[in-house]
C-alpha cells in the first residue's frame, strides 16, 4: 500500500509513520493510499525547517519571489491536467470540474507574481520641517493553513502563494482524505525554486491541528472548513496570539421571483446545487421562491436532474461525481431520511443510487425536496452533499427576512428581471457575497473570498487584496535627518508644521 508521507524541509518525511489513515477512491470504495497522520514531532519538525528558511527567505528581493512564482505558475500551466486527475483519484469530483478547481487555484498564484506592487507602502514627505513619514508592509514569518477535502488544490492556493510572496514561510495541514495534491504543490513549487523549508506539509487529524493552533513559532493561521471547526480554530489561535482567519460553514440561499427567467433559474439552481455533488461552502442548498414562482420553476428543476448522468468522476460522460467517503455519503442520506420523517416532499431520491459496475462507490444522486420549512434539519444544517431543498414564501420581503435570519452569511443569489429588486437585494441582505442572476458569486482572484456571521470568523477575508493584509504587517516610519538649520534642544511637544 502506498505511503503519502509529510514533506518537511524541501523532501519527504523519511520516517515511517507512527499512525496513519486510509484514502479511498470514492467511486470504487477500495482504498488506494494511506496518509501518515503527524504527532508532534513532525509538526515541531515543520515549523523549525520554517522558522530556519524565513530568516534568509524573508530578505529575499520580492522580485525574486515574483519570479519563483511565475515558474510555479507555468508548471501548473503545463500540468494541470495531473493535477486535476490525482484530485478526481482522491475527492471523486469529475476531471473537468477539478480542472476547473486548478483553475480558480492558478488565479491566485497570478495574482501573488504581482506582489511588488501589492505590497507597496506609502510615503508623505515634509509632514513636519524635514520629516517625512512612510509605511513599509513587512512579513509576518511562519505561517500556517489548514485546509478541507472538498477543494484540496484551490483552497490551499487561496493562502500559500500570497504568503510566500510576500515573504513568509508556510505549514500546510491539508484534509486527510484527498492528500496527494499538496505533495504535487510542494513538489513543483521545488522545482520552481523555492528554497528547502519555505513551504511544508504535514497530514494529520486533530492533533496537527491543535499544535499548530499552540505553537509559539506561529505568526498566523488560515481554515476554511465548518463553522463549529472554524469557531474553535479561531478562539484557540487568538488566544495563543496569532492572526486567525477562520472561514466557516454555509446554507446559501438562492430566491426566484416570478419575472424570473426561469430556464436560466433553473440551469443555475441545477448547476449550484449539484456541481461537485454538492461539496462546495458556495453550493446553492435552498431555492426561495416568491410567489407562484415554484410552480414554474420546479418541473423545469425536476427535468434538468433526469437527464444529469452521475458516475464515476474519471468518466468524461459524468457530469457529477461521488461524495468524499462512506461515512459522509451515510451522513447525506441520513439528513434525507429525516427530511422525509419532517414532511418535506421529496421530489428527486437519490438514495440507493450506485452506477453499473461502481456498486460500493460512495453515491447519492441528485436530491430535491418540495415545501422545506425553517425548522426542519434539512433547512437548519449544512448538508455539504447533493440534497437541494424549496421553500415556499409569499412575499419578496418575507424571503429576504428569511435569508437576514440565517446564522450564515456566506453566499446568496436572486434571479429577476426587476433592477429594482435586484437593487434592494443587494443593498438589504445580509451576506458576504451576493449574485445577481447568477448562482455562485465567488469573486475573482483580484477582490477578497469571505462570508459574514458564522461563515467568517476574524476580521480577514482570503486572497485578493485581504490576502495581502493578513500575510503582512504595517510599520509606520517617521524620519529627520541632521540640516544645518537644527536648533538644539527642545523640550516642548512637538507640533504639525514646526
Amino acid at each position: 500500500m502506498k505511503t503519502i508521507n509529510h514533506w518537511i524541509g524541501g523532501k519527504t518525511w523519511a520516517d515511517a509513520p507512527d499512525r496513519s489513515a486510509p484514502v479511498y477512491d470514492p467511486a470504487t470504495g477500495d482504498q488506494t493510499a494511506e496518509v501518515a497522520m503527524a504527532t508532534l514531532v513532525e509538526v515541531d519538525a515543520a515549523v523549525a525547517a520554517a522558522k530556519q528558511a524565513f530568516a534568509e527567505w524573508r530578505h529575499v528581493p520580492v522580485t525574486r519571489r515574483q519570479n519563483i512564482m511565475f515558474n510555479y505558475r507555468q508548471i501548473l500551466v503545463e500540468r494541470r491536467q495531473q493535477m486535476a486527475e490525482t484530485l478526481t483519484a482522491e475527492h471523486g469530483k469529475t476531471v473537468a470540474d477539478a480542472a476547473g478547481e486548478v483553475q480558480r487555484g492558478l488565479e491566485v498564484v497570478e495574482f501573488a507574481c504581482n506582489m511588488a506592487h501589492l505590497a507597496k507602502g506609502e510615503y508623505s514627505e515634509q509632514v513636519s520641517s524635514g520629516v517625512d513619514t512612510y509605511t513599509i508592509r513587512q512579513p509576518l514569518g511562519v505561517v500556517a493553513g489548514i485546509t478541507p477535502f472538498n477543494f484540496p488544490a484551490m483552497v490551499p492556493m487561496w493562502m500559500y502563494p500570497i504568503a510566500i510572496a510576500a515573504g513568509n514561510t508556510f505549514v500546510l495541514k491539508p484534509s486527510e482524505k484527498d492528500p496527494s495534491t499538496s505533495q504535487l504543490a510542494a513538489e513543483w513549487l521545488a522545482e520552481a525554486g523555492l528554497p528547502e523549508g519555505v513551504f511544508n506539509v504535514v497530514h494529520g487529524d486533530k492533533v496537527a491541528v491543535d499544535r499548530i493552533l499552540e505553537h509559539p513559532d506561529i505568526a498566523a493561521v488560515s481554515f476554511v472548513g465548518s463553522t463549529p471547526i472554524a469557531r474553535y480554530i479561531y478562539e484557540t489561535g487568538t488566544r495563543h496570539g496569532k492572526r486567525v482567519q477562520a472561514l466557516g460553514g454555509a446554507k446559501n440561499h438562492m430566491i426566484v421571483l416570478p419575472d424570473a427567467d426561469m430556464e436560466l433559474a433553473a440551469d443555475a439552481a441545477v448547476s449550484a446545487g449539484f456541481g461537485s455533488a454538492g461539496e462546495r461552502c458556495m453550493a446553492i442548498s435552498v431555492v426561495v421562491t416568491v410567489g407562484d414562482a415554484a410552480d414554474q420553476l420546479l418541473p423545469r428543476v425536476q427535468e434538468r436532474i433526469a437527464k444529469l448522468r452521475v458516475g464515476p468522476g474519471t468518466d468524461p460522460d459524468s457530469e457529477m461525481g461521488p461524495l468524499v467517503t462512506g461515512a459522509h455519503r451515510d451522513r447525506v442520506v441520513g439528513f434525507i431520511d429525516q427530511g422525509v420523517a419532517e414532511g418535506a416532499n421529496l421530489l428527486a431520491d437519490g438514495r440507493g443510487f450506485s452506477p453499473e459496475g461502481h456498486e460500493s462507490g460512495f453515491f447519492v444522486a441528485p436530491t430535491l425536496f418540495d415545501n422545506v420549512t425553517p425548522d426542519m434539519e434539512i433547512y437548519r444544517n449544512e448538508i455539504f452533499g447533493p440534497v437541494l431543498s424549496t421553500v415556499r414564501t409569499e412575499s419578496y420581503q418575507e424571503a429576504i427576512d428569511l435569508i437576514n435570519a440565517s446564522p450564515y452569511g456566506n453566499g446568496t443569489a436572486v434571479f429577476t428581471n426587476d433592477g429594482g429588486a435586484a437593487r434592494m437585494f443587494q443593498s438589504e441582505i445580509e451576506v458576504g457575497m451576493v449574485g445577481i442572476n447568477l448562482p455562485i458569486p465567488v469573486p475573482l482572484a483580484f477582490y477578497s473570498f469571505g462570508g459574514w456571521k458564522d461563515s467568517l470568523f476574524g476580521t480577514h477575508s482570503i486572497y485578493g487584496p485581504d490576502g495581502v493584509d493578513f500575510y503582512t504587517r504595517q510599520k509606520v516610519v517617521i524620519s529627520r535627518w541632521p540640516d544645518p538649520m537644527h536648533r538644539g534642544v527642545d523640550l516642548g511637544f512637538p507640533q504639525h508644521g514646526s
